[in-house]
């Protein structure tokens, strides 16, 4: 009888993008003014049973977190999410992005802040009357004065009282500094999407070793009981040959498997950031569990009221307006009050106070077009922004309908896998009773054993496909980063 491990393997979730050599890349909203995407898209595509990963996407890097320790370290679904969270590049490098968003709306602020600096100097000049246009002389008064002894201190200061083209970018930058927070609450989601994929990858690995094993042990027991028979003089040698031939093919079958299970290992280290070297050993199985319904109604709700990137697609579109009033308003007056305040004098012993102040009505009349074309610029901006929304608008219902539509389809594939997987150990037993009886050659056993091998297959294919169903569900409705730990928690 072949034993069957918890495994999942093939199709990837939708939001991890295109895939390099079998891999997929991740993705993620554009954060700030600016706009950076990792390879965006929701069409479906498919990762080898390698896991090989891709250094196209952040989401499969990571910064590593101290050293590799010589023990062996038990790493469960929480922690390989925890671990993610901290470490993976794509969630470091999107909270830079939040710094920096933070960073403009202060610049754009401090237009609309009191500016307020103080100089102190201390000079001494020589003026030369006939250099300065004095081209006669005057009585008492020599043609070269000084040298003079001239210090000040002074404290100046300049505050805003009114302008729009001000007030209006620093709402944008302000509605952009929201979006980049959204966007980073995005890229956990899909550092855990990517954190989930790759442990149920790395499962998968595991578990195909361990059916493989079961294989081998299958094809050595046959090929031992023909030569048995051979040497007998019950079968011809030829069926000593077909299972020895068997024996060696899945002896190469499971060289291939703990290769890939070394490589899925890798990957998931890799996107959680553990150190180079660090061994480690999967404590969580992941079985079977079926999901509660939920209608396309309520999935959809929740999506557009939780999906991050979706509300920061709201606040890019926000901010964009703010900037598009702010270029159309350049040609507003604004209104701009300064002032100092200081001491003044040939040395600092016998300076004395003074001071300016006064208000500044600046009327702008003409710019050589430079509003309008800031204006035409911004304009575009929004439009684009708009559009970019509305196909996210549509993106979340399609991910949402072909999440369910997955998520259904796969859970009647585990009950047909689970039937045929019982159905072929039940041939393949026998099939090797009635080569022990002597009714039957071992062609009929060799073909059982690789029913048994294509059905178990498609056993671990179906098995992944659902938990990755409900992961991708999970992202679909923007619940990732509480569902995965739910629905992908040993029971």
């Amino acid at each position: 009888m072949v034993t069957l491990g918890m495994v999942f393997c093939e199709p990837v979730p939708a939001q991890l993008g295109s895939p390099q050599n079998g891999a997929p890349a991740a993705q993620s909203s554009s954060s700030g003014g600016s706009s950076e995407s990792y390879n965006g898209g929701s069409s479906q595509s498919s990762m080898g049973q390698t896991g090989e990963s891709t250094s196209q996407s952040p989401f499969y890097g990571s910064v590593p977190e101290g050293k590799a320790s010589p023990y062996v370290l038990s790493l469960s679904i929480k922690d390989a999410m925890e671990r993610g969270l901290r470490n993976n590049l794509g969630a470091l490098l999107q909270n830079d992005n939040t710094l920096q968003a933070r960073g403009e709306k202060w610049k754009e602020l401090s237009a609309l802040l009191p500016n307020v600096s103080a100089a102190i100097s201390e000079s001494v000049a020589q003026i030369d009357l006939a250099a300065e246009g004095f081209r006669f002389a005057i009585p008492g008064i020599p043609n070269v004065i000084g040298p003079i002894g001239i210090f000040q201190a002074n404290t100046y200061f300049s505050q805003s009282v009114f302008d729009i083209h001000a007030i209006d970018r620093n709402r944008g930058a302000s509605a952009n500094e929201r979006a980049a927070q959204f966007n980073y609450k995005d890229a956990r989601e899909i550092v855990v999407l990517a954190v989930g994929n790759a442990y149920l990858q790395t499962l998968s690995g595991a578990a195909r070793v361990e059916t493989t094993q079961a294989q081998v042990q299958t094809a050595q027991a046959l090929y031992t009981k023909s030569v048995d028979q051979q040497n007998a003089g019950v079968i011809p040698a030829i069926d000593s040959l077909r299972a020895r031939v068997e024996l060696q093919n899945e002896q190469q079958q499971l060289i291939v498997a703990r290769n890939n299970y070394a490589k899925q290992k890798l990957t998931l280290a890799r996107v959680i950031g553990l150190p180079p070297g660090q061994e480690f050993i999967l404590t969580d199985k992941v079985p079977y569990a079926p999901l509660a319904q939920i209608t396309i109604e309520e999935a959809l709700r929740r999506a557009y009221a939780s999906r991050s990137d979706y509300q920061a697609a709201i606040q890019k579109v926000r901010g964009a307006e703010y900037f598009r009033d702010a270029a159309t308003a350049e040609h507003y007056p604004s209104l701009n009050l300064a002032g100092n305040y200081g001491d003044a004098g040939i040395r600092p012993g016998s300076s004395h106070g003074e001071f300016q102040v006064g208000a500044t009505l600046d009327i702008p009349i003409f710019a050589g077009g430079r509003s309008r074309a800031d204006a035409l610029e911004a304009e575009a901006t929004l439009k684009q922004s708009q559009q970019q929304l509305e196909n996210l608008r549509a993106q979340i219902d399609y991910d949402v309908r072909t999440s369910l539509l997955d998520l259904a389809a796969a859970a009647d594939q585990v009950e047909v896998a689970r039937s045929s997987v019982d159905l072929s150990n039940q041939t393949l037993n026998q099939a090797r009773d009635r080569f022990a009886a002597g009714v039957a050659d071992n062609l009929e056993v060799i073909q059982a054993q690789e029913a048994v091998t294509a059905t178990s297959e498609s056993y671990i294919s179906s098995l992944y496909a659902h938990n990755v169903a409900k992961i991708s569900l999970a992202r679909a409705i923007g619940f990732a980063e509480e569902g995965v730990k739910e629905y992908l928690q040993s029971k």
